[in-house]
């Protein structure tokens, strides 16, 4: 089976609970283990870019509500099935070698795909109204389950215990964790710039789907190491606490 050289080790944690992370030290962890498997990675989220881009890129060239809503949809199943895989190649490389082939990644996930797309639609939606509540709202729930996704895939938390289980590790280091998302955010706020110039160069249905295509081949693998490196250094990856319960 394929190994891949391992990230730097994270910094032990102190006794007493998970380390503090640091905005860089995340950022740095995550795009360490990029690099380390990129060649995977890069092949993985194309595979899946291209398979639900071509359909998000018809449907956004359909127009109207409905489609651009079952536009959303299809990114968030998307979306949900290559976290579920990142989420499991982390984990993975956290003892220094990766062991499991990508099938075997893909098929350890996906028993996650459905409380992950679950979660995905309670999220936004939660989120989405936040945002239209004056923003704020909607900044702090996004921080407070910034990790909610890859405590489904590792600890087999239900799309609401997750909810919970997210805002248990991030409390305490809400600003770092806000910080690491605003980074994350400017990166592929450029990412999609670019992928819009070059959509409306080709115009059209084939512009839409290569817009499509782009913007989910580099948010995928960015925002699922991202959050996968937050969850493992925030004390995530053991046993649900009993009795657990969504904020």
């Amino acid at each position: 089976m394929e190994a891949a050289a391992p990230p730097p080790a994270p910094a032990p944690q102190p006794a007493g609970g998970p380390r503090q992370i640091q905005v860089g030290q995340v950022l740095s962890d995550a795009f360490a283990t990029y690099s380390s498997n990129l060649g995977v990675l890069v092949a993985t989220s194309l595979g899946v870019a291209v398979l639900f881009g071509i359909i998000i890129g018809l449907l956004n060239d359909a127009g109207g509500f409905f489609a651009q809503f079952l536009a959303w949809v299809v990114q968030l199943i998307g979306t949900a099935l290559y976290t579920g895989f990142v989420v499991r190649l982390v984990q993975d490389v956290r003892d220094g070698r990766r062991d499991m082939s990508v099938g075997e990644l893909f098929s350890s996930a996906m028993p996650a795909i459905g409380p992950l797309i679950i979660w995905s639609i309670l999220s936004g939606i939660a989120i989405g109204i936040g945002f239209i509540l004056l923003i704020v709202p909607g900044l702090i729930l996004m921080t407070i389950w910034a990790v909610g996704a890859p405590a489904i895939v590792a600890e087999d938390a239900g799309p609401i215990e997750a909810f919970g289980r997210s805002y248990e590790l991030v409390r305490g280091q809400a600003w770092t964790v806000f910080g690491v998302l605003v980074c994350v955010f400017l990166i592929m706020l450029v990412a999609s710039i670019i992928a819009g110039i070059i959509g409306a160069a080709i115009g059209g249905v084939a512009g839409a789907i290569v817009v499509g295509i782009i913007v989910l081949a580099l948010f995928m693998p960015v925002s699922a190491l991202v959050a996968s490196t937050l969850f493992f250094d925030l004390g995530g990856g053991g046993t649900m606490p009993a009795g657990q319960s969504a904020v």
